[in-house]
């Protein structure tokens, strides 16, 4: 399973940028799944369904399966975060996985920069980085510098660093 993450700060738009590539990778004939990373406490559960009481009542793990999806909620409560490594192993292989967030760890890394949010490059303390995107020229950059505003641009790219290139549909 090839592995690419998309990176950058708050606000630079990389759920919209995944939103845009997985049609286009889909398309093309690869299964591709996603991994966001949230920094914030979230929950898919809701209080008063039978899921979510027996989560407060100390099941480690709950699953909840339907006719068109199922759902496994693993309760961390004293545990620290998992390794991408460990979470990674948990999903199902596919061609590609497509991570969101996780800018600490050492995976190759699509940058998202917008110069509109005026923070910094993450790049040049990321040796993992290894292409910017962007919806302007980033003077002075040594990476590959992609058009955020070309999806299916940056789907080339993504599939070329992969190795997936020429794996399904053209």
């Amino acid at each position: 399973m090839k592995v690419m993450g998309i990176v950058g700060w708050s606000g630079s738009g990389k759920t919209s940028l995944l939103v845009e590539l997985l049609p286009i990778l889909k398309g093309r004939g690869l299964t591709v799944s996603t991994m966001k990373h949230a920094h914030h406490r979230f929950d898919v559960d809701k209080p008063g369904k039978d899921s979510f009481q027996h989560r407060e009542a100390g099941a480690s793990e709950v699953l909840v399966v339907t006719s068109s999806r199922w759902v496994l909620m693993h309760e961390s409560r004293e545990e620290p975060e998992p390794s991408i490594e460990a979470l990674i192993d948990r999903m199902t292989p596919v061609d590609l996985l497509l991570i969101e967030g996780f800018k600490t760890h050492p995976h190759p890394k699509l940058e998202i920069h917008r110069e509109s949010e005026g923070k910094p490059l993450l790049c040049p303390d990321d040796p993992n980085i290894v292409a910017v995107a962007s919806d302007r020229p980033v003077p002075g950059l040594d990476l590959p510098r992609l058009d955020l505003n070309d999806p299916p641009a940056i789907a080339d790219f993504i599939l070329r660093y992969t190795g997936l290139a020429g794996k399904g549909r053209p």
